[in-house]
């Protein structure tokens, strides 16, 4: 399509800077597995409680390294981003406050705090004080909200990097870091938690070098470089670290227990692989932000601004265009392409959901995969893509669902 092929020429030069993160992120992930001395005997299985298992220890050594932590946790028994995020919030006690510094958090977030829904193990049920900092008018961190409403009675202070389901930019390395700034100057103790979901990898450091404490994320997005079955990570101040291991599993057992189920080798070559599948990512965001805008609609971010994770966010003019493009994207789909997606209720959303995935992992976003929730502005955020080329291929399919094939 000429639409298509145009862009090409004209994103060459918005793509050019992430050639050179990918690079270094392969190197550093490389650097990581020298460091932690993966070897064949990595990838042996353990049954039961999984003492010693050599898989998952160096799973989390190789992790540890990448993040630049003092500790990391990294477990198939993680069940999604929410569920790691989950983890690092429910060492808060009864009293402890909580402060949102990026705004509302992400729909299933909402859930867990305890802002919406009726959970008797919400944050909130549970007697932890909570307040958010509105973003400013242009969407960026309030700095100057942030230092005010941080006080030395914040116990933590949560950053999510990423859009989630909003029109607002997702939180460059250095937004973070002016952020994480502001909450120190207010109260050098609070803990820095951020929510790093869809942005590993995507720049050339990560949250805890930002300065924050704790970070966390799915392996079924990012890290697990598409090759992850299941799973999360969480990183940061081993003593934080240690807290949401024994979260996960029972006092005094912590991250010492915990079979790998024989998955160390695809989880470890999926953090491989990573760098790579996420430069394709980006690129494929970049792609179809260009074509959409040729077409005459809004894109988040544009095409030639920077990016810090591999989510695109498009502006639809009715529900119907939407659902049009979430089918284009599924008929494009290596599995389940003869499905059509239709909006239905999820589990920790408000609205009805249309997710458009015929991905190889259930719900995995690094592969090629669009979702909304439906109400106005109709926004389909895209994300993912193996390489550049589905995504192509994935854009000749949205076009002509959509009617606009030129």
């Amino acid at each position: 399509m000429v639409v298509i092929k145009q862009a090409k020429e004209r994103i060459a030069a918005h793509y050019a800077p992430m050639e050179a993160v990918v690079l270094a992120n392969q190197e550093k992930v490389l650097r990581a597995f020298h460091a932690a001395k993966v070897a064949s005997h990595s990838f042996s299985e353990s049954t039961g409680y999984g003492y010693s298992d050599q898989g998952r220890e160096t799973l989390e050594e190789v992790y540890r390294h990448v993040f630049r932590a003092e500790a990391a946790l990294c477990r198939p028994q993680i069940v999604s981003g929410t569920h790691a995020i989950s983890l690092c919030l429910s060492i808060l006690e009864p009293g402890d406050e909580l402060v949102s510094a990026s705004g509302p958090p992400y729909d299933t977030l909402q859930a867990v705090i305890g802002t919406r829904g009726n959970s008797p193990r919400s944050l909130i049920k549970r007697g932890i004080h909570y307040r958010e900092v509105p973003l400013s008018p242009d969407g960026s961190l309030d700095l100057d909200a942030i230092a005010r409403q941080i006080t030395p009675t914040t116990k933590m202070a949560i950053f999510q990097r990423s859009r989630g389901y909003s029109w607002r930019p997702s939180l460059t390395i250095s937004d973070l870091a002016a952020g994480i700034k502001a909450v120190r100057q207010a109260n050098p103790n609070c803990i820095v938690f951020v929510d790093n979901c869809y942005g590993e990898f995507v720049e050339a450091f990560e949250p805890l070098e930002a300065g924050a404490d704790l970070m966390a994320g799915s392996l079924i997005k990012n890290p697990g470089g598409s090759l992850a079955v299941s799973g999360g990570y969480i990183a940061g101040r081993r003593d934080l670290v240690d807290l949401c291991a024994e979260i996960l599993t029972a006092p005094s057992l912590g991250g010492k227990l915990g079979s790998s189920f024989g998955l160390a080798r695809s989880l470890l070559q999926g953090l491989f692989l990573a760098p790579h599948m996420v430069g394709e990512a980006v690129y494929g965001a970049i792609l179809a932000a260009e074509v959409f805008r040729a077409l005459g609609y809004e894109v988040s971010p544009l095409p030639e601004e920077p990016r810090t994770d591999i989510v695109q966010a498009i502006r639809f003019h009715s529900q119907e265009e939407l659902l049009s493009f979430c089918r284009g994207i599924q008929k494009a789909a290596p599995v389940d392409a003869h499905y059509t997606p239709v909006p239905s209720p999820m589990p920790g959303y408000v609205d009805e959901v249309v997710m458009a995935g015929g991905t190889f992992m259930q719900g995995s976003s690094i592969e090629l995969s669009a979702d909304a929730p439906l109400r106005k502005p109709y926004i389909g955020y895209l994300q993912g893509g193996m390489s550049r080329q589905h995504v192509e291929i994935a854009l000749r399919f949205v076009l002509r669902e959509m009617g606009l094939e030129h």
